[in-house]
């Protein structure tokens, strides 16, 4: 098989008129040759961190829309299934994801659970993570948000480094705002990447101290304004990643999105492959070509090098997707499950106070940060109840692993003025989340969660939407162009419901992640992440 085009050679920085001969999904030659074809053919793109479970497709499903962009290939942290179903869970995706073409590398989820402040369905001690490092179908020792372990020398949390680098893999970072003296006794550890920076001063920080940054875009987690002027300078230790990706906006773009964004911006093309192609596949030393003769026939041909319109997608010398028609094959597959719990009652969900000020978790669109801020509490009855005036609302952390009394909280910034929307997307741990302006409608998504044995859901009066998602209670069972659009219908009417966030789901998601500071809501009660404790709702 012959390819004609513009050959983007990011090594030696040159664009030139040639061909490619590929045989037996290798590139056997690369030529000049002169020829009137206009399209550019370059490595494919490498989302370098990404969750492929936030996507709510099983790794076929993603892979399905994922090539469309021109992405080839992942760096997949199955850290979200491992807290439901520990080991198996990470073999469940490894063994879907190699069904079909796209080459996803996952790593061994290093904090399974992510603290002992929840409950989660599973554990992986050191002893899970040897395990795990020792196959050959995991790349590295994913992120270590336990940076408080690192810090203090907890044992388990130097094991699970120390296997990492008996093995000879890269150890993933997840430090938020660690500067100082901290990061560099974190990075001292053995850990070389981080993807939660969130201001320049500190990536800044970071790279001088030979960390690798990483410039993230999810769903919910934007850092690309914040981080991509630091790219020009230090292109050899960026990369690009999503983090979290939901299905609608996977199926608008991916990697190719920030390529056109950092084009935008004026930096140079060849800065801007090498972190969307090059970096990871060096570092996490993937089983990727990079358009090099005898490599891995892994390539695109884009319209051109401004939005990077993906005209086809090969993967190992196959033609994966070609001008929006994606040729990976659905693939059947099982849907583990484990929700061990029954309905609840709306006595559940009340709470009683004195009539104090109360913390209250202040959401912040496009971060998974948080603040803590005080509020006077609006009683009635004796109880504490969500106040729709001052958009200060109840919220709610179900065990979804065994039947305990929920965790109350309040929350500000989601705006709902009726109902409740409610998701078993909540990490880390995925027990169910819900906010809601009544205990009558948190109860009744709650309940419409538990019943689907996973999902997401909105609720107000009789109308409800729902998606469920029956693969461990974060995935779902259908393609990715069905589930998106149910999502879509879902994202709606919590914006219908009064919800003024751009992505609520997305942002709901994050409010039980305790590993990102501040005030978060775990299945056990409210948690300051800058202590990193339980605190009181009401404020002496």
């Amino acid at each position: 098989m012959q390819i004609q085009g513009q050959i983007v050679d990011i090594q030696n920085k040159r664009i030139y008129a040639g061909e490619i001969t590929v045989e037996n999904g290798k590139i056997i030659s690369i030529i000049e040759k002169n020829h009137d074809v206009k399209s550019f053919i370059l490595p494919g793109f490498i989302d370098a961190h990404i969750h492929i479970e936030s996507s709510m497709l099983v790794p076929s499903e993603f892979a399905k829309i994922a090539v469309l962009h021109g992405t080839v290939a992942t760096i997949s942290d199955p850290h979200e299934i491992a807290n439901v179903l520990g080991k198996e869970g990470v073999y469940y995706m490894i063994e879907n994801s190699k069904k079909v073409p796209l080459k996803f590398h996952f790593g061994a989820p290093s904090c399974v659970p992510a603290t002992t402040f929840e409950s989660a369905g599973a554990v992986i001690d050191s002893d899970g993570i040897k395990e795990l490092l020792a196959s050959p179908d995991i790349y590295y020792l994913a992120e270590m948000m336990n940076y408080p372990g690192v810090l203090f020398d907890d044992e388990e949390v130097l094991k699970k480094i120390h296997w990492a680098k008996h093995f000879d893999k890269p150890v993933d970072g997840h430090a938020p705002g660690l500067r100082g003296e901290s990061v560099k006794k974190y990075i001292s550890a053995g850990i070389s990447t981080d993807h939660e920076c969130f201001t320049f001063e500190e990536a800044e920080e970071k790279l001088s101290l030979g960390m690798k940054v990483l410039i993230r875009e999810g769903s919910a987690a934007k850092n690309f304004e914040a981080l991509i002027d630091l790219l020009a300078e230090n292109h050899e230790n960026m990369m690009f990643c999503s983090d979290d990706k939901h299905p609608d906006d996977l199926i608008i773009g991916h990697i190719n999105l920030l390529c056109a964004r950092a084009v935008a911006k004026g930096i140079d093309i060849f800065k801007i492959l090498q972190a969307a192609c090059v970096n990871p596949a060096h570092h996490y030393k993937m089983n990727v070509g990079l358009l090099k003769e005898n490599d891995a026939a892994d390539f695109i041909v884009v319209e051109d090098l401004v939005d990077f319109k993906v005209q086809q997608t090969y993967i190992n010398g196959e033609l994966v997707a070609e001008n929006g028609e994606s040729f990976v094959a659905h693939i059947p597959f099982e849907t583990p499950n484990n929700f061990n719990i029954t309905s609840k009652e709306i006595s559940d969900f009340t709470v009683s106070g004195s009539g104090s000020k109360i913390r209250v978790i202040e959401a912040l669109e496009g971060q998974l940060i948080t603040n803590e801020i005080h509020h006077k509490s609006k009683i009635v009855d004796g109880k504490i109840v969500s106040d729709t005036e001052n958009d200060i609302l109840k919220m709610a952390v179900v065990n979804r692993y065994e039947n305990t009394k929920p965790a109350i909280a309040f929350i500000k910034n989601f705006g709902l003025k009726k109902g409740a929307i409610a998701s078993s997307v909540a990490h880390d741990c995925h027990n169910i989340v819900v906010v809601g302006t009544s205990d009558t409608e948190i109860c009744n998504a709650v309940n419409l969660i538990i019943e689907n044995r996973g999902g997401v859901c909105a609720v107000n009066d009789a109308s409800t939407k729902m998606l469920a998602l029956p693969v461990a209670g974060i995935m779902s069972d259908k393609n990715g162009w069905e589930t998106g659009k149910l999502y879509q219908e879902i994202d709606a009417m919590a914006k219908e419901l009064g919800s003024n966030l751009k992505t609520p789901f997305m942002t709901l998601s994050f409010m039980a992640l305790l590993v990102i500071p501040d005030l978060k809501l775990s299945d056990k009660g409210l948690f300051s992440g800058n202590t990193f404790s339980f605190v009181d709702l009401e404020v002496e």
